[in-house]
């Protein structure tokens, strides 16, 4: 099963709100050090249900925000919680980004560039259509510290990344973008329940499940084109 399939079959079954909620106790700290105006054109890759652009808009009022999935079930979907004008879907591979060469100020990407078919093309991608001094703001919760993580690869089909946070900033720096931060945000709103519940369908102790949200969280990795 590929990207669309996968994906579209998520959508139908309303998963991308789902998805949405698991995330944004993180994606608000990052979309927050977003360096956008009303004069930002942004990119969102792997967009889901579309609530990143939407949270955008409404409070850095980005004159221009373009989502891409690969599956066009998500992008019915988010198309269906907006009417905003300046919001724009699109369906296509993160290989090979449908824009031009320095014409995006601001790319992010949550919880979706592992699933790249060749991240190190992605992030080639990603350098040529940012204008110079724009930002990419790589936001991932599957990666190599994070053990917590490891066995997502066995419940989906498509091949996933997982790099660690060096591998992140190699990669990037490869790619010519200069890496200007990269950090671990926590998850501090997950409830954690007490000691006495566990273990729980996904965690044997509570200290895994505290390690997992409040200590690991999402690594957010920022790199800025020349």
């Amino acid at each position: 099963m590929g990207v669309r399939e996968e994906f579209d079959a998520w959508a139908a079954a309303g998963r991308d709100r789902g998805m949405e909620d698991r995330h944004w106790n993180t994606a608000k700290h990052a979309l927050a050090r977003l360096p956008v105006d009303d004069a930002s054109v942004v990119l969102d890759l792997g967009t889901g249900s579309g609530y990143a652009l939407r949270a955008l808009r409404d409070t850095a009022g980005v004159v221009r925000a373009y989502g891409l999935d690969g599956s066009p079930e998500m992008l019915q979907n988010a198309s269906s919680y907006t009417d905003d004008p300046q919001i724009g879907y699109l369906c296509g591979d993160f290989d090979s980004l449908p824009f031009a060469t320095n014409s995006i100020d601001h790319v992010w990407s949550m919880e979706a560039f592992y699933y790249a078919t060749s991240p190190e093309q992605t992030l080639s991608e990603i350098e040529r259509v940012l204008t110079p001094g724009g930002t990419f703001y790589c936001a991932v919760n599957y990666y190599e510290e994070n053990v917590h993580s490891h066995h997502w690869q066995k419940s989906i089909s498509i091949d996933m990344t997982r790099w660690s946070l060096d591998e992140y900033r190699s990669a990037f720096e490869a790619a010519g973008l200069s890496v200007a931060q990269q950090d671990l945000i926590p998850d501090t709103e997950t409830d954690i329940p007490p000691t006495d519940a566990f273990p729980t369908e996904e965690f044997d102790t509570r200290k895994a499940m505290v390690e997992r949200f409040r200590e690991f969280g999402t690594l957010l990795t920022v790199g800025v084109a020349h």
